[in-house]
């Protein structure tokens, strides 16, 4: 038997790193080609003009530009999707 008891060590604390996932770029923000514009799991915000969508779904910019975001609304759906797109500036 032990003379004084043993400090006990839990097995609760441990948590993941945040992933620091949401957009990056504002609708009106001047944006250069490959930044990235928004992350995300799933496609919550889908690719416009002027943006690719990433493996793990991030979207990034494809030419230099003004981000804009709109709504596009289909056909036999009753919600709309969020779609960003990456506009010329002139």
């Amino acid at each position: 038997m032990a003379k004084t008891k043993s400090a006990g060590s839990s097995r609760l604390g441990r948590d993941s790193n945040s992933q620091r996932l949401g957009i990056k770029a504002y609708a009106g923000e001047a944006v250069k080609a490959g930044m990235i514009l928004i992350r995300q799991r799933g496609a919550k915000v889908v690719a416009g003009k002027n943006v690719k969508r990433a493996d793990d779904d991030t979207l990034y910019a494809m030419k230099d530009g003004v981000v804009k975001f709109t709504e596009k609304t289909k056909k036999n759906f009753n919600n709309s999707q969020k779609v960003v797109s990456v506009l010329n500036v002139e």
